[in-house]
């Protein structure tokens, strides 16, 4: 079993947002089992990654209110592990958008979320992940964390945006990377 930890990239956990945005990278997954890409599970590792970004999410304050999760297996169990180990009691929207698209994709997915959402999760995969929170760092994000998410989230990966406007706005109007939380093994 792994030993991992989170560490955060950024600072300012007390930070008050109106909003906050969690882009997960999806946890560590091993081959496939015939089924293709869209089919690859999560690993042993992949759980412990999610029990404890899981852990340092809701360490820090937060707990979403909606989770839109790609169409993939690895995706799915990603969020279903988080979920599971952090107690929160949503259900994921599957959007099949997340597995195949790119930024402008997952950017219209964020947007739909409804508006008395305070704290919207999106999983899905890389590039993608890091490229929107790269386009979302906007003035005031913290310089580790943009560094960060510019070399790419790892498996499991969490950046975690500050949105003080609505859902709706987002990509238009400012927002700040805050951190990045990172398991390590």
């Amino acid at each position: 079993m792994s030993t991992a930890v989170c560490t955060p990239w950024g600072s300012n956990y007390n930070h008050c947002m109106d909003r906050t945005l969690l882009l997960v990278r999806h946890a560590k997954a091993g081959g496939g089992d015939g089924g293709g890409d869209v089919d690859r599970p999560l690993t042993e590792l992949g759980y412990e990654q999610c029990r404890v970004v899981a852990r340092e999410i809701t360490g820090i304050g937060l707990s979403p209110d909606v989770a839109l999760v790609s169409t993939a297996r690895r995706a799915k169990q990603t969020f279903n592990a988080m979920a599971a180990s952090a107690d929160w009691q949503l259900s994921a929207e599957l959007l099949s958008e997340l597995y195949s698209g790119y930024v402008e994709e997952a950017l219209e997915a964020i947007r739909s979320a409804p508006p008395d959402c305070s704290v919207l999760m999106v999983v899905g995969h890389e590039p993608t992940m890091s490229a929107t929170a790269y386009k979302l760092a906007g003035a005031g994000s913290v310089p580790d964390a943009v560094t960060r998410v510019r070399r790419g989230l790892p498996t499991a990966g969490v950046a975690v945006i500050q949105v003080d406007g609505l859902w709706e706005g987002v990509g238009f109007e400012p927002t700040i990377l805050r951190w990045v939380l990172t398991p390590l093994a």
